[in-house]
């Protein structure tokens, strides 16, 4: 499996072993490559978006070129694995004008929404596909405001969803990269043909603060 990390911004080399250790539970070998030029992600079969600051990423990924080939990606139905700030580029409104968004999720977000770097935390999440709660560490972390019909909410945190899913896409407003639980990586590369529902989803999905 080829699995590209846009490298433009963020934890590029925790997103790469998490992907490593979640393939290797399969008996899949994952040749990781990091992607900051266009023509890449082609070659790809999963990609992921890490963190960082949104607007620099958004930036980045059309001036190189990259940002048509991660739309054309997902319109494959290929994986896309998108985190905190990656959500917000991923996302069809980011309510900020200098964020030029992707448009790959049906949902709005708030930008910083759970505070500064102070304010960061972690919170054990119950999370529609894994069995047990993830231990999500949340750091300047994106509030999603708004979802479309076709997004099922994976998990959700004093009220608000913290981990999406529309088609191949999954994203989170935590950073999963952070720990060394890569369940999350798991469920977005190798549990899409067990892929929750909208409906299964907000049936299943936690909430708890």
């Amino acid at each position: 499996m080829k699995a590209g990390v846009i490298a433009v911004q963020g934890d590029v080399s925790e997103h790469a072993d998490a992907v490593r250790r979640a393939a290797a539970s399969h008996g899949v070998d994952a040749e990781v490559v990091e992607i900051r030029d266009a023509g890449v992600v082609p070659d790809c079969d999963v990609l992921l978006m890490p963190g960082g600051e949104s607007t620099t990423i958004s930036r980045l990924l059309h001036d190189e070129g990259i940002a048509e080939e991660i739309v054309a990606h997902v319109a494959a139905d290929k994986p896309l694995l998108a985190t905190c700030a990656g959500l917000i580029v991923a996302a069809r409104d980011a309510k900020d004008d200098r964020v030029a968004t992707l448009g790959l999720l049906d949902v709005s977000v708030d930008r910083n929404a759970f505070g500064r770097q102070a304010d960061s935390f972690e919170a054990p999440l119950d999370v529609t596909g894994l069995d047990e709660p993830f231990p999500a560490v949340f750091i300047r972390a994106p509030v999603i405001d708004a979802v479309g019909d076709d997004v099922a909410v994976l998990a959700s945190w004093d009220g608000d969803p913290v981990a999406v899913q529309q088609g191949s896409v999954i994203a989170t407003s935590f950073h999963p990269e952070l720990t060394p639980d890569s369940r999350i990586h798991d469920l977005a590369f190798f549990g899409q043909d067990h892929a929750a529902s909208p409906a299964d989803a907000d049936t299943d999905a936690g909430a708890d603060a």
